[in-house]
């Protein structure tokens, strides 16, 4: 394997990792309040966590692409603050993993937040537990399932996509070029060897991905409301 090959598996790794650790706690009260709201706004914000699965990944990386570049509206704050673009950097391409992997993190924590139900948490406040008090020791043990899923998803999701990346992060090396990149690479190069075996590695990654997300949804511990 390459030097490059190797850089790009680091790179790959360290963004689905942070994304992953990143989206989890950043979805926690999103996906709580999508399961126990009553609010008509629910309608609204569901659909657009959701967006992300039906959207074209190169139409979700154009619009990005347009908000981290420098003329746009976080990208141009983020030039001024630091002096660097947004755009073509490893802190754009993990804005743009953080959009359009939410889906991955919030649907799980959410269905599980709705199996928890509401029922322990009022019996955890008659006891005189706080509301974040009774979510951390009571809520938050329960949905085990629904965190583990969601970060394994969330890492999965992110290791595998091309199209935000290629069109936010582009191809360069030790920056932002990451497995998915470095096999499109490949193949223009006709070296399919190479391609080959990034290929089969994802390939393994995914199967072992869906074997331990079936895992989890059998033996770790979910109870109703």
């Amino acid at each position: 394997m390459s030097d490059g090959d190797l850089s790009a598996i680091l790179l790959t790794l360290q963004l689905a990792g942070a994304t992953a650790i990143i989206l989890v706690l950043l979805s926690t009260p999103l996906a709580w309040w999508l399961a126990h709201t009553g609010s008509r706004l629910r309608w609204v914000v569901e659909p657009v966590v959701a967006l992300p699965l039906v959207l074209p990944p190169t139409v979700l990386g154009f619009y990005l692409l347009i908000l981290l570049g420098p003329a746009g509206a976080l990208g141009g704050a983020w030039v001024a603050l630091t002096g660097d673009s947004l755009a073509f950097s490893f802190s754009g391409l993990l804005i743009a993993s953080l959009v359009y992997s939410l889906p991955f993190a919030v649907q799980p924590l959410q269905t599980a937040f709705q199996a928890v139900g509401t029922k322990h948490m009022e019996a955890a406040a008659t006891l005189g537990a706080s509301p974040l008090d009774a979510f951390l020791t009571v809520a938050s043990p329960i949905a085990l399932r629904g965190y583990l899923t969601a970060f394994v998803l969330t890492f999965a999701h992110t290791v595998g996509e091309f199209g935000v990346v290629l069109m936010v992060g582009g191809n360069i090396p030790e920056r932002t070029r990451v497995i998915s990149i470095a096999i499109f690479e490949h193949v223009e190069t006709l070296s399919y060897g190479e391609a080959h075996r990034l290929s089969l590695g994802l390939l393994v990654f995914s199967f072992l991905v869906l074997m331990a997300v079936t895992i989890l949804h059998r033996r770790a511990p979910v109870r109703a409301g």
